[in-house]
C-alpha cells in the first residue's frame, strides 16, 4: 500500500500539471481566432504531456545518481519534442504525410529497450543507441524511397532533424553509460 502512495502523488502532479499546461491554448483560443484546437488536438496533446510525465516519474524513480536523471529527463525531453513536432508539422514534407509513420518505429525502440533494460543504465545506453540506428534507417528508407523531395522537405533537412534527434539520444546513452560506470564503483567502494 505503501508504494502505491508514493506513485500516486507524482502520477496526480503529472496530471495536474497536464492540466494546466492544456489551460495554455484553451485561454488562448478565447483570445485569438488564430488558436484553434479541436477535442481531439487537446485529447491527443494531454497524452502527449501526460505520457512524457509518466515516462519522467517512471525513470526518476530507477535514478541510481544524477548522470541517470540527466539522460532519464533529456531522454524523455527528446522523444516528447520528437513526436509534438511531428504531430504539429511533419518531420518529412509538409503536414501530414504517411511518412512521419516512421518515426512511430524510433519511438516504439525506445519504449521496447527501455522495457527489456528493466530502466537500468546500461540497458538504457544501448537503447539510446538503437533509437540512433533507428533513425540512420529512417533517413536511409527516406532517401531510397525519394522522401526528400516531397513539398516541404529535403536533404538538408532530413539530416539536421534527425541529426538533432541522433545528437540528443547520443548525448543521453553517454550519460547513461556513465551513470551505469558510477553506480558499479559506488557498489564496489561500498
Amino acid at each position: 500500500m505503501n508504494q502505491q502512495a508514493k506513485l500516486y502523488k507524482p502520477l496526480l502532479g503529472v496530471g495536474i500539471a497536464t492540466a494546466l499546461i492544456l489551460l495554455a491554448p484553451l485561454v488562448a483560443m478565447q483570445f485569438s481566432p488564430e488558436v484553434r484546437w479541436s477535442a481531439a488536438d487537446f485529447a491527443i496533446m494531454g497524452a502527449l504531456v501526460y505520457g512524457a510525465g509518466l515516462a519522467c516519474v517512471l525513470l526518476l524513480r530507477k535514478a541510481p545518481n544524477r548522470l541517470y536523471r540527466i539522460a532519464a529527463g533529456l531522454a524523455a525531453g527528446a522523444t516528447f519534442l520528437m513526436i509534438w513536432a511531428n504531430l504539429a508539422v511533419g518531420l518529412i514534407g509538409s503536414g501530414a504525410n504517411i511518412a512521419n509513420l516512421l518515426y512511430a518505429g524510433v519511438v516504439l525502440t525506445i519504449v521496447a529497450g527501455s522495457a527489456l533494460a528493466r530502466f537500468r543504465a546500461a540497458g538504457m545506453a544501448r537503447t539510446m543507441y538503437a533509437a540512433i540506428a533507428a533513425l540512420v534507417l529512417l533517413v536511409a528508407i527516406a532517401f531510397a524511397t525519394g522522401m526528400q523531395r516531397l513539398p516541404g522537405s529535403s536533404a538538408a533537412e532530413l539530416w539536421a532533424v534527425n541529426g538533432f534527434f541522433a545528437l540528443l539520444y547520443g548525448i543521453a546513452a553517454v550519460l547513461f553509460r556513465q551513470s551505469a560506470h558510477a553506480a558499479a564503483r559506488a557498489g564496489r567502494t561500498s
